[in-house]
């Protein structure tokens, strides 16, 4: 598993850590990790996509927009995703160009957990260790 569940973080929280040899592995784990918060992402069929592009001047925030984004499709257009393919450059800024796939929630067919209102500041982080990009990631549920 490319990810862990952080344990006693807070109360109203979820917390995972995440671990990528690329920038792409680290967001595509760090989107799995938060939908597996929400559902059993093995019950999601991919029926739909949406493209999303965001850019910043620094990865944490990239990554921190990134679950963001995510968060708002599911509240406002109720969908839930389960694949992610995601490209990211680096010029004056960080640039993510990707693609989710999922389908739109349906309390009859999918195994729901938590929801997910926000990703949090609280210990939020985003570093490279040797050859691995790393990041801790705490969710307001």
């Amino acid at each position: 598993m490319p990810y862990r569940y952080l344990e006693n973080i807070a109360t109203a929280d979820a917390a995972f850590e995440v671990e990528g040899r690329t920038l792409e592995e680290l967001f595509r784990d760090a989107a799995i990790a938060t939908f597996e918060v929400m559902v059993d992402a093995k019950s999601v069929e991919l029926r739909i996509t949406k493209e999303i592009e965001l850019k910043n001047e620094a990865v944490d925030n990239l990554l921190f927009d990134w679950i963001s984004e995510l968060v708002y499709l599911k509240d406002a257009d109720a969908l839930i995703f389960s694949k992610f393919e995601i490209n990211i450059k680096k010029n004056d800024l960080y640039e993510l160009k990707a693609t989710a796939s999922g389908e739109t929630i349906n309390q009859e067919k999918h195994i729901l957990r938590s929801d997910v209102k926000a990703v949090t500041y609280h210990m939020f982080e985003v570093k490279k260790e040797k050859e691995n990009w790393t990041a801790r990631v705490v969710l307001d549920i």
